[in-house]
């Protein structure tokens, strides 16, 4: 681990806000696999080149994300989809859009594998009696169900997605309503995440956050205004800066 503001970390939190995609595993292997797996699936069943879903699908993808911003929605497989599908003259074609996007999350689910130790950090943290929230982006219904997936949905008190905030982090509005479901008793919170602006320049910058990155391969280092209060590789290292403060 890396600290880089060595005098935010004197004390234990009051809260911890965690990040999910990327931070509580990795993102980009089940992702590959999801993506493979749809463009199997869709190149069968119409005949079509790989090269062709891959740019139909990115063509609907960009459409989505110009047109919806930053809201829950701009990440939506199904819209993605169903927007492809329309783009390759096909119509909105509703049930092989749903059954694609259940393709998708059903292998990326089948593919996502939490990173070692995450368990026994929340276990340390819960034996602490810090509260502990999610606040992440995406809807509400996948993301409930990659907790439910991970078996974590009993060691997070609450979950805050972009979907229910109205906002894509770094917007202000998903870290508020993370502190106003938690109440915590002090000030003093902090945001475990992997995305150097939505993670961390979002949550110091609006809720005055302490700020740790997740780093591994794929993750760019934060710096300048991005810079994490501290950094690290394995949730390890993070057990036994919680384990010596606390004894302190």
């Amino acid at each position: 681990m890396k600290i880089n503001n060595k005098e935010r970390f004197t004390r234990l939190p009051d809260a911890f806000l965690f990040d999910t995609d990327n931070t509580l595993y990795p993102y980009d292997p089940a992702h590959a696999a999801a993506q493979k797996a749809v463009r199997d699936k869709v190149v069968s069943t119409f005949s079509i080149s790989p090269e062709d879903f891959d740019k139909a699908f990115k063509e609907a993808r960009n459409q989505i994300k110009t047109r919806l911003k930053h809201t829950a929605s701009s990440h939506s497989r199904l819209l993605y989809l169903q927007r492809m599908l329309e783009i390759m003259g096909l119509g909105s074609q509703v049930l092989l859009a749903l059954d694609f996007e259940q393709t998708y999350w059903r292998t990326f689910l089948s593919n996502a594998i939490l990173f070692d130790e995450v368990k026994g950090l929340l276990d340390d943290i819960r034996l602490l009696g810090i509260p502990t929230a999610i606040v992440t982006d995406l809807t509400a219904q996948i993301q409930f169900r990659k907790v439910v997936y991970f078996g974590l949905d009993n060691y997070f008190d609450y979950i805050v997605t972009s979907e229910e905030a109205g906002f894509d982090k770094p917007h202000e509005a998903p870290f508020q309503i993370a502190l106003e479901k938690m109440r915590p008793k002090g000030d003093c919170i902090w945001m475990i995440g992997d995305n150097p602006v939505n993670d961390i320049r979002g949550a110091r910058e609006n809720i005055n956050a302490v700020t740790l990155q997740k780093t591994h391969p794929g993750v760019q280092l934060g710096t300048d205004a991005n810079r994490p209060d501290a950094s690290f590789n394995e949730f390890s290292q993070l057990r036994k800066l919680i384990t010596k403060l606390a004894e302190q």
